[in-house]
């Protein structure tokens, strides 16, 4: 199946709701199957058309078309879906101002681009901005009062609620058909060690001494459920991480040089970790 045969996917209570809920159904949506492991060419484009209009729209209210920069990873990839988006919902207003407001962007000095990026406002001595971040700065104006004529949320919950073969699931529905999307991956495990290692590298460290003390004794991480800075070892008091195993409950402590999982009830010492040992484990991986 390409991507353009995957249904545009909504839930009962969304679709059933007002406009703004019915977005929200579809970034819920969109969300869950990246979670899943499904990537862009195994979710209807349009679907990713009308989320990434309403990620643009999120990002520009909180701060202008800079936080859009600062937020969208590729944002090349995302001009594109934004682009169509709008094309397809009828929101020509807001195609025009985009592609106005991309063509100035793009056309800023490093200088200008930094200013206008760190939003900064004193401008020269005379206290005015350069004239091309002005225009930027206008540009913002023009898309927030643009919005009064123009509803981006309206137009796009229209567009989703009249999709070809739209799918409208309750929730152990969706589960199924996600499922069932994600049972067809070819590479599902390759996707999935590649999850994991990401995870892996944007994990806090404590999340990391508390796996490989995990791994060490053989035991499953469940669920690091909360830290707490009055934990008493030795008489002294300590930060203890709590975490759930499939081997039951512990805490994790660090003392000097070394990690310790305990058992909360006996105190004994489960595994035990020196940093440097860590540190080489994850320069390994």
């Amino acid at each position: 199946m390409t991507s353009s045969e995957y249904p545009v996917v909504l839930t009962v209570d969304g679709a059933n709701a007002g406009n703004e809920e019915v977005v929200d159904a579809n970034v819920t949506v969109v969300n869950t199957m990246y979670q899943e492991l499904l990537n862009s060419e195994e979710i209807a484009p349009n679907a990713l058309r009308s989320y990434f209009v309403d990620f643009y729209l999120a990002q520009s209210l909180g701060g202008g078309f800079a936080q859009y920069v600062f937020t969208a990873p590729e944002r090349e990839e995302l001009d594109t879906y934004i682009r169509e988006g709008f094309e397809g919902m009828g929101a020509a207003a807001h195609l025009e101002l985009f592609d106005r407001t991309v063509e100035a962007f793009d056309s800023l000095s490093e200088e200008e681009e930094e200013i206008y990026l760190d939003g900064e406002s004193d401008g020269d001595a005379d206290g005015e901005l350069p004239e091309a971040v002005q225009a930027m700065e206008d540009l913002d104006a023009e898309f927030e009062s643009l919005l009064e004529t123009e509803d981006i949320i309206a137009l796009n919950a229209a567009w989703l609620r009249a999709q070809e073969g739209l799918l409208i699931l309750n929730e152990d529905e969706l589960t199924a058909h996600i499922a069932k999307r994600v049972a067809q991956i070819p590479d599902l495990e390759e996707r999935r060690a590649e999850a994991e290692e990401e995870a892996l590298e944007n994990a806090p460290e404590f999340e990391v001494i508390i796996r490989e003390l995990c791994d060490i004794a053989g035991y499953e991480l469940q669920k690091i459920t909360m830290g707490d800075p009055n934990y008493e070892h030795n008489g002294e008091t300590v930060l203890a991480w709590h975490f759930s195993t499939d081997h039951g409950d512990f805490v994790m402590i660090e003392e000097d040089a070394e990690a310790f999982m305990l058992n909360p009830v006996t105190k004994e010492i489960v595994a035990a970790v020196e940093f440097e040992e860590l540190d080489e484990d994850l320069v390994d991986a």
